[in-house]
């Protein structure tokens, strides 16, 4: 498995890159904003974890969107 992934991040083509570097961001980010959204929402009183509402999850899934694309592409160029 290793191997397969060795050969595929050092394909000449580097899409490869922008798909597995916007994939990785966007599930950490998403768990990262999620944290972020409970510290925010309970910062004057003990912590508590709850699931954002339907509009909270439209935010955050907008700007992870547009934060992974960033990622994604910066990893393209720069590579």
């Amino acid at each position: 498995m290793l191997e397969t992934l060795y050969k595929l991040y050092h394909q000449k083509n580097t899409f490869h890159l922008f798909i597995i570097s916007f994939i990785v961001f966007a599930i950490l980010n998403i768990i990262e904003n999620v944290i972020h959204y409970n510290i925010g929402k309970t910062s004057n009183k003990e912590f508590e974890f709850s699931n954002p509402t339907i509009i909270d999850w439209k935010k955050i899934i907008v700007t992870m969107i547009i934060f992974a694309l960033l990622q994604g592409f910066l990893t393209m160029y720069f590579y």
